[in-house]
């Protein structure tokens, strides 16, 4: 249909400036878009990466669960193990809260799952992380929190036998 247009590599740094601030005005549709033409560009800039990472958790609460699966594609694309399990915990934790957020019926079993999985990535990341970076850790602990003060619980697994006939 339409023929995007390329952006030229000297403007990349301008345009991730206009990705970060359209993020903060709660435009993420923009910044995404921003970094695909960054990404095109320069397909290994991990900071067009990362932004569109966010740029596309911050759709979680407008969109389906299918975004995840984008959102975790970029993973990979991540040049160290550290910030691989640090925007994956970010993933689970943004889903959980989008779950939250949407507040239908049953749906606290599948939040503590979420959160209890970007608790999982936070520790990795933890172990991971440069010195004087506590980011892991303050994640893991708004996860807690959450989990903790919305009594948050797993789901029972308990075995039901089914009646005999």
């Amino acid at each position: 249909m339409f023929e995007l247009k390329p952006i030229s590599g000297e403007s990349i740094p301008g345009a991730i400036e206009k990705a970060e601030r359209y993020r903060l005005l709660c435009e993420p549709v923009l910044a995404e878009s921003i970094c695909l033409d960054i990404l095109e560009a320069d397909p290994q800039n991990t900071r067009a990466i990362i932004i569109l990472l966010l740029a596309i958790t911050d759709q979680f609460c407008a969109s389906s669960s299918g975004d995840v699966s984008r959102a975790r594609q970029l993973l990979p694309r991540l040049h160290n193990e550290y910030e691989r399990n640090y925007y994956a915990g970010i993933i689970s934790e943004r889903e959980g809260i989008a779950i939250f957020n949407r507040g239908m019926a049953g749906s606290h079993f599948a939040v503590y799952e979420w959160l209890n999985e970007a608790m999982t990535f936070f520790e990795k990341a933890e172990a991971l992380r440069p010195p004087g970076n506590d980011d892991a850790i303050l994640r893991w602990n708004t996860c807690a929190r959450l989990i903790m003060r919305h009594r948050l619980q797993p789901a029972n697994e308990r075995y039901v036998e089914p009646p005999l006939e």
